[in-house]
């Protein structure tokens, strides 16, 4: 099979990936061997490329927000039957019994394995995962337009679900406006929250507005009225002050990325009067299941750009100058 393959990490622009040929795996207990159709480009991605996620393998087929079919099953399998089509997301496995998984929390499993970093991801033509861990993708939208609903979209929900959980609609602020952010304001704006936009890239400041954004600024701006709560989706802990001047009293803002630059020395005042600040880690396959009912039931409509299988490093180098409308996905 064709695979894209990282042996040394390095800048995007130094094209890391190398095309190569490798031998199509077997599923084994509890596995699926799964024909990939379509595989997301992820920020991710680009953090485990360039050096900013240490390598967990080496080499290592990058991507995690995979659609594609079941070409065979492994010993043990229910369920899930050849021909299905199915998707994978960033969560490869959880133990199921440390603290955490035991009271819900797999995202924080002491075990957890992740798709194309700790295993083999979906920059390639064939990937096994796990059958417990694979998610029947809803009719109605295509493999290239799913798969970012398989990080961008989960984890991206999971950060937004943090930010308003357990609080009336109101004034929502959205930090960067790449593939996360762009599937969010679907959700908040179906769950009646009016939503602020701070994004840098002209192209992707015109989409907001398609999207529905009530004001559409950049970080360093302040909205026209205190934000209840936000999300940032850019890796840039430049914002995090930034965002908590635009926060009203006992507002919440949510980190949404697995990584980010250092967050600066800052003023408590900013954090005063019961504002909060948290991280998002990965995400549960809760969060998967909520995640795709929405897509079907708002719907989801997701702006793609599509790359061949043989420029994953051209998407990359995209991906990073933030010239992407929405996601890139590789069409394999």
């Amino acid at each position: 099979m064709r695979t894209q393959v990282l042996e040394h990490q390095g800048p995007a622009e130094s094209r890391p990936l190398s095309l190569k040929e490798l031998p199509v795996p077997e599923p084994a207990e509890g596995q699926v061997l799964i024909k990939v159709s379509a595989c997301g480009v992820c920020h991710t991605d680009l953090h485990i490329v360039e050096g900013d996620l240490p390598l967990h393998k080496v080499p290592i087929v990058p991507g995690h927000e995979i659609v594609g079919r079941v070409e065979a099953v492994g010993p043990g399998v229910e369920g899930i039957s050849v021909g299905q089509r199915v998707g994978v997301a960033w969560l490869h496995r959880a133990c199921g019994e440390c603290r955490f998984c035991r009271r819900g929390k797999e995202n924080l499993c002491e075990r957890a394995l992740f798709t194309g970093w700790d295993v083999d991801g979906g920059y390639a033509e064939y990937t096994v995962a796990y059958a417990d861990f694979v998610y029947p993708m809803p009719e109605g939208i295509d493999d290239v337009h799913a798969a970012p609903l398989l990080c961008a979209g989960i984890v991206g929900y999971r950060a937004l679900k943090l930010a308003i959980q357990g609080r009336e609609p109101g004034r929502l602020g959205l930090y960067g406006f790449g593939a996360s952010a762009h599937i969010a304001i679907q959700i908040a704006r179906h769950l009646g929250w009016e939503v602020y936009v701070f994004t840098r890239s002209p192209q992707n400041k015109a989409l907001a507005r398609e999207l529905g954004a009530v004001w559409v600024g950049e970080a360093r701006e302040r909205p026209p009225e205190p934000l209840d709560a936000a999300v940032i989706y850019a890796p840039a802990g430049w914002i995090v002050p930034e965002a908590l001047r635009s926060l009203d009293k006992g507002g919440r803002l949510s980190l949404a990325g697995i990584h980010m630059t250092p967050i600066p020395e800052m003023p408590y005042e900013i954090l005063y009067h019961e504002r909060e600040v948290t991280s998002v880690a990965n995400a549960t396959r809760g969060d998967a299941v909520e995640l795709l009912r929405y897509a079907v039931e708002i719907p989801i409509e997701t702006e793609v750009e599509t790359f061949p299988l043989d420029a994953a490093n051209e998407a990359l180098v995209k991906l990073k100058a933030r010239r992407v409308r929405g996601a890139a996905v590789l069409v394999v």
